[in-house]
């Protein structure tokens, strides 16, 4: 990608928008606490489902996916007719990735936000929404069977490069690369929720339990 005046502002634009802490504003402005006070402590959609419940845990987590989509979208703004495709492929993945690093270190809130898994949602179905779809069915046949939100966002993550590669046959470098980094970190990003699944403290997704009291 050539290093432009335009595209480093995309890419600052770009992390603000993953920035948006959307868990927390709304924990603040609707119950006056923030909900990394709570729970796991993380900002993000199934924290928030399981502190406030499922309404607010479905703003969220669209919110959070917007914020991946949007990011990545960016790039028709920046789209010139006669540039190579691997070029333009490589900007939405940077543009999707500086959208992750906003939600994982938000600028607005002292840099300590979510795991991104929503928002790496967004960027992915952006990038490649055929294999976001079917990564999507893995992650709710496995939270289904398991109840562990974290479990199935794991092997969601694991089993992104096989669609990619294998099930949808993708050549193209840069998309492989990106696909296999995403499981890299989306292990990286889950070592406490490992941790926890190996001595068997990890929590229970309830989605149609009453949210607590924390007023």
């Amino acid at each position: 990608m050539l290093i432009t005046p335009i595209n480093i502002l995309a890419l600052v634009f770009a992390y603000l928008i993953g920035s948006i802490p959307t868990s927390v504003w709304l924990g603040k402005y609707s119950h006056g606490i923030d909900i990394r006070d709570f729970g796991s402590g993380n900002a993000g959609a199934t924290n928030t489902f399981r502190i406030f419940g499922k309404k607010m845990g479905i703003i969220v987590l669209i919110v959070d996916i917007l914020k991946g989509w949007i990011a990545v979208k960016l790039f028709y703004v920046l789209y010139e007719s006669g540039q190579n495709m691997d070029e333009l492929f490589n900007l939405k993945i940077r543009l999707g990735i500086a959208a992750l690093l906003g939600h994982v270190f938000p600028i607005y809130v002292g840099f300590k936000g979510g795991k991104g898994v929503a928002t790496l949602l967004g960027i992915i179905l952006a990038l490649n929404h055929q294999a976001a779809l079917v990564s999507i069915g893995v992650f709710l046949l496995v939270l289904l069977t398991t109840h562990y939100v974290s479990l199935s966002s794991m092997i969601a993550g694991l089993f992104f490069p096989v669609v990619v590669m294998v099930i949808f046959k993708t050549t193209q470098p840069i998309m492989v690369v990106f696909s296999l980094m995403i499981s890299v970190a989306v292990i990286i990003t889950h070592q406490k929720n490992i941790e926890r699944l190996l001595k068997n403290k990890e929590s229970r997704a309830q989605l149609f339990k009453k949210k607590k009291n924390v007023d």
